[in-house]
């Protein structure tokens, strides 16, 4: 069921069928005052005094006449985007429940509540997020959209929708497209395939086969995928938004489906391996994002894609890899293969691209959603600053993080007897914490680094406040907060 958003200056209102109009806690309804509708505001009122029940929710319905329908939310004292955002989300959810497939806002009648802080555009933001669904393969495609229109007096106060909001959607959606795409449909030849097509926006993409890789010395990414008939790939997404400055760097695990490879991973839920590859398509819609709303920063995302399956010329328990840094690795588990793509990536990126940071996001460890469930990412960093800023921001949007600990004492557990490292800690747990100790040996140049354990955040079977169920797009929006408060030029 699609959402379809329209802003038009002239509504005839004796057509409308369904208003939705905003009114205080105390029921309060302003702005209609000197419009002409059929529906008078006192009897508006009067219906709503007469039903206690209904006004015990802050979104409810009523008709008004045998034609016309009242769709009313009510605006508390003091908002904040998030609370326009869930309140929008809210209203989605309403007007689906009730088969409402079409509404009309009242510019006028809102106007007043942004002395409170309520923003429509963050408003019909949630509403958007809430509204994707992933029906593509359903052979019954029918569906009724919503139409929602507002009726505007001044179309520049829906600029922030235009130009950042509505991009932001856009990267959203992509991101949660890609999770929600089959293993048999997106393998990583057909990852690439879509990933050439941004150029039509304005990014470059640069990818690396096989064989670029072999001759770059990427044996750690190589080996995951050496034993499916798909490619293994690396590719770059570079955004050039300011003349000036070092771009920001996100780099994204694209395992886009995990078997185990020989290590091989228990049938029951191996479905779920299909969205292995989360990580990858945060970074991706991000960059979609940024290049959409032309943002003024310099950014490059970098995504490592490979299938993991157990073949004749599959990874080994016990190989030994030489990396792209130069270190070698030894393969205790095949299962443990996210981390072995990264590690090229990781390094790859800092000696190409010479970033400000670097952020990489993976669904990485089942450990982590052992600790933190699908409430935070797990957090893993060597700057103070930039941890600090994700979680502040984290918390203001709802896509939350908890930092997590890094030390010596945790790193020795990934020394191996053969090698220089090893890709699995078999004594002392802490698996998340051991893989993201893992992955900073890769960092070479103390660069600024944050690693985000999105296992649990990646994709839910329920529905949550901003999501249907489904794949959720974590991590796209924290990351386009960071960028616009903090980097991007004004």
């Amino acid at each position: 069921m699609a959402l379809i958003i329209n802003f038009k200056k002239n509504i005839k209102f004796n057509n409308v069928k369904n208003f939705v109009l905003f009114c205080d806690k105390n029921f309060n309804i302003y702005g209609l005052e000197k419009i002409q509708l059929k529906i008078k505001l006192e009897n508006i009122k009067k219906t709503i005094n007469s039903n206690e029940q209904k006004k015990n929710n802050d979104i409810f319905s009523f008709n008004i006449n045998p034609s016309q329908k009242i769709i009313l939310i009510k605006i508390e004292d003091s908002n904040l985007p998030l609370d326009n955002e869930k309140k929008g989300a809210k209203f989605y959810d309403f007007i689906k429940k009730n088969q409402i497939t079409s509404a009309t806002i009242i510019e006028k009648n809102f106007l007043n509540f942004y002395k409170k802080n309520f923003d429509i555009n963050e408003f019909l933001h949630g509403s958007n997020l809430k509204a994707y669904e992933f029906k593509k393969y359903k052979s019954n495609k029918k569906t009724n959209n919503i139409e929602i229109d507002v009726n505007t007096i001044n179309n520049s106060l829906y600029i922030k929708t235009k130009k950042k909001l509505n991009p932001l959607i856009e990267g959203i959606n992509f991101t949660k497209e890609l999770v929600s795409e089959p293993g048999n449909i997106l393998h990583p030849d057909e990852y690439v395939k879509r990933l050439r097509k941004l150029t039509k926006i304005g990014l470059k993409v640069t990818v690396y086969d096989k064989k670029k890789l072999k001759n770059l010395n990427m044996n750690a990414l190589l080996g995951v995928g050496q034993g499916s008939i798909r490619g293994s790939y690396l590719v770059t997404l570079e955004w050039q938004g300011s003349k000036k400055n070092k771009p920001l760097a996100f780099v994204g695990k694209g395992v886009c489906f995990d078997t185990g490879g020989i290590s091989l991973k228990p049938a029951k839920f191996m479905e779920d391996m299909t969205y292995d590859m989360a990580g990858s398509a945060v970074v991706v819609g991000l960059m979609k994002t940024l290049a959409l709303k032309k943002s003024k920063v310099n950014a490059v995302g970098v995504v490592g894609l490979v299938e993991n399956m157990p073949d004749g010329n599959a990874q080994r328990p016990g190989d030994i890899v030489k990396s792209y840094s130069g270190k070698t690795i030894e393969v205790l588990n095949t299962d443990a293969e996210g981390r072995l793509v990264l590690a090229d990536a990781l390094t790859y990126t800092e000696e190409k691209f010479k970033p400000r940071f670097i952020i990489d996001l993976a669904t990485l460890t089942g450990a982590i959603i052992i600790s933190l469930g699908e409430e935070y990412a797990g957090l893993f960093s060597n700057d103070d600053e930039l941890s600090n800023e994700l979680h502040k921001l984290g918390n203001e949007i709802n896509e939350k993080v908890w930092r997590l600990p890094l030390h010596e004492n945790y790193n020795k557990l990934m020394n191996s007897s053969y090698a220089d490292v090893q890709n699995i800690n078999y004594a002392g747990g802490a698996g998340s914490i051991t893989a993201a100790q893992f992955l900073q040996r890769f960092i070479l140049n103390n660069t600024p680094w944050v690693h985000l354990d999105i296992a649990g955040m990646a994709f839910s079977k329920k529905a949550a406040s901003l999501n249907s169920g489904g794949a959720t797009g974590y991590g796209v929006r924290l990351l386009n907060e960071l960028i616009k408060k903090k980097y991007e030029k004004k």
